[in-house]
């Protein structure tokens, strides 16, 4: 069974403040309403959301012009991730959203980290990349994100030093005393 409900704040998965929506039964009773995320769609609910139509719609499009500077804000800047990589430019690791993300907060920039596409889900060679960061609605920023490789320093090589038993030898189970200044201690 599906019921009609107003969605008093924006929820990601559902829609923005004042959309009318059908949902399960369950998801309403038990999740949204609890939450005060929507409210039952009824005809006293349904003109106050009327009343406050103008409001609503002010705010979306103060969010719709913030979004459109952002989107500019991020297509501007090259994000450049320095990686460990091989010889033949393939990385120790690789380049996931989360790298990303704080990448983009070294330049004073927050989004989060499920709003960012990657082409096969991460970068695992060194080039250059587009990166897709959903914004507001169906806005969407393109940026540019180049890998390098790390310059790994060469690894000197440790001398290795023979190693010593140290299983007990059969016939030497003399344990040595302890010294002077512990046995002070203890008495």
């Amino acid at each position: 069974m599906y019921v009609k409900v107003i969605l008093n704040k924006d929820h990601a998965p559902l829609g923005e403040e004042g959309d009318v929506k059908e949902v399960a039964r369950g998801y309403a009773r038990n999740y949204l309403f609890p939450k005060k995320i929507a409210y039952p769609y009824k005809d006293g609910i349904v003109k106050l959301f009327e009343a406050r139509r103008e409001e609503i719609e002010k705010r979306k499009a103060e969010k719709r012009k913030s979004s459109m500077s952002f989107k500019e804000k991020l297509e501007s800047i090259n994000v450049v991730i320095t990686m460990p990589a091989g010889a033949n430019g393939k990385l120790y690791g690789a380049v996931t959203p989360q790298t990303i993300v704080e990448a983009l907060a070294k330049q004073d920039l927050t989004v989060e980290r499920k709003r960012i596409e990657l082409a096969g889900n991460s970068f695992k060679n060194v080039g250059n990349y587009q990166a897709t960061i959903k914004l507001y609605e169906s806005e969407a920023a393109v940026i540019k994100v180049t890998v390098r490789a790390q310059e790994i320093a060469k690894i000197e090589q440790k001398q290795t030093v023979p190693r010593v038993n140290r299983r007990r030898r059969e016939g030497n189970s003399e344990i040595p005393a302890p010294p002077p200044e512990i046995i002070a201690q203890l008495e």
